[in-house]
């Protein structure tokens, strides 16, 4: 590693966050468009051309497994091209798995829409790089702000895209295409937007700035990133802790939230009705996000995971006792599911965003992603099969182990923190 060079050689750091705080912004507002809009959807696509219910969470897990693989492989490119390549990589992938789910549509070909779900799942990766692209020049003090700005962004193509569901189902009508495909004919268009926005004005690059402020070198090429990622985990064990709440959390909302417009056509409830329920739970998700950030920042980030669990369990048992179709139940369950996944996430990722080295910052992050999505994909493919045997609440009541998990990731963040002080 050689000497951090002059200051005055480098261009004013505090302006370039600034923006790349508002570009992140503007390609996480119309990015998420394309991830939202298809949710309240996909399920019930996949149950058509399946003609199963129990496969009808193959579609989201499907984007949740490619977003899990997508995170680690974008976090290599980043490594070595930076945050920009990576990013815009990641929603031009998800603008094509948009596209074929069109297709699968029209094909009624379950296998195509699972290849473009995977595809899909890359904009959701590149959607969560982007939360740690926001701290790579913000000083320590400031990351859980810095990134929950970010995280916020994602409220505003998030909740405008499941209420787009009804107008992307007369669109689909106009071009003749099936009505449940709409949603992801418009969601292309958004990725390709962040793309662009991405593209252009995401100079110069945060992490690239931010290793040569500091005299860092970039990441080596190789096979040797997760190594990198276990060694920094074994150095600090937070990180360890971090991830295991995120994951858990990510687990719980996925597994419930992909079910739920399943659980809501049961009681015959309208497709404007299910799409405004994930709206509302979206809401829940990224809304707040910038409130709680200030929170971590305040009172802890280790506090915040284990006041996001409690607001997890309080979703859970209120979507156990939810009717099918639409109630109050589904809808403060939901949202209350979204909420606890923020203030989990937040916090648990500026926690990692913290204690990450520079010299393996992507590697851990990737790999933290990955086992993020990974644990989350397989909750979601379990969620098929158990409300297929035995039903909705039976999911949201086995949902609760998970969040005992983010307990335990919680105290173990907490207490390990206090003895690296």
């Amino acid at each position: 590693m050689t000497a951090p060079l002059p200051t005055g050689t480098l261009p004013d750091l505090a302006a370039v966050q600034r923006r790349t705080m508002r570009t992140l912004v503007a390609a996480q507002a119309v990015g998420a468009i394309g991830i939202t809009i298809g949710i309240a959807t996909a399920s019930l696509l996949a149950r058509d051309i399946s003609g199963s219910e129990s496969q009808a969470g193959l579609a989201q897990t499907f984007q949740v497994l490619g977003a899990a693989v997508a995170s680690y492989l974008l976090a290599r490119l980043m490594s070595q091209r930076g945050r920009r390549l990576g990013l815009v990589t990641g929603y031009l992938l998800g603008a094509a798995g948009a596209v074929l789910a069109v297709l699968a549509g029209v094909l009624d070909s379950m296998l195509v829409l699972l290849v473009g779900a995977v595809l899909l799942g890359s904009t959701t990766a590149a959607n969560s790089s982007a939360r740690y692209a926001a701290t790579d020049l913000a000083e320590d003090a400031h990351k859980g702000r810095a990134l929950s700005t970010v995280v916020w962004a994602t409220t505003i193509g998030a909740v405008a895209g499941p209420n787009l569901t009804g107008p992307a189902g007369a669109l689909a009508g106009w071009l003749g295409i099936p009505e449940l495909t709409g949603p992801f004919a418009l969601g292309s268009l958004g990725m390709l937007g962040a793309a662009l926005i991405t593209w252009v004005l995401l100079r110069p690059d945060p992490l690239l700035l931010a290793r040569e402020a500091a005299g860092a070198a970039p990441e080596p090429p190789g096979g040797t990133a997760w190594a990198r990622a276990v060694v920094a985990t074994r150095e600090r064990p937070v990180i360890a802790f971090a991830v295991l709440a995120m994951a858990c959390s990510h687990a719980a909302m996925v597994a419930v939230m992909v079910m739920t417009p399943l659980h809501m056509e049961h009681g015959h409830a309208e497709l404007r009705v299910i799409g405004i329920v994930i709206s509302v739970h979206v809401l829940g998700m990224f809304a707040f996000s910038p409130l709680v950030g200030v929170l971590a920042d305040r009172t802890g980030r280790p506090a915040v995971v284990l006041e996001g669990a409690a607001l997890l369990l309080a979703s859970l048992v209120l979507s156990a006792r939810s009717p099918e179709g639409s109630s109050w139940q589904i809808f403060v369950g939901l949202f209350l599911l979204g909420l606890g996944w923020s203030f989990v996430t937040v916090s648990a990722s500026t926690l990692i965003a913290q204690h990450a080295p520079l010299d393996a910052r992507t590697d851990v992050q990737g790999a933290a992603d990955l086992v993020m999505g990974l644990t989350a994909a397989g909750a979601g493919g379990l969620a098929g099969v158990v409300v297929g045997a035995w039903g909705y609440p039976e999911l949201s009541v086995s949902a609760i182990g998970l969040v005992v998990l983010v307990v335990i990731g919680g105290l173990g963040a907490r207490a390990t923190t206090r003895l690296a002080r």
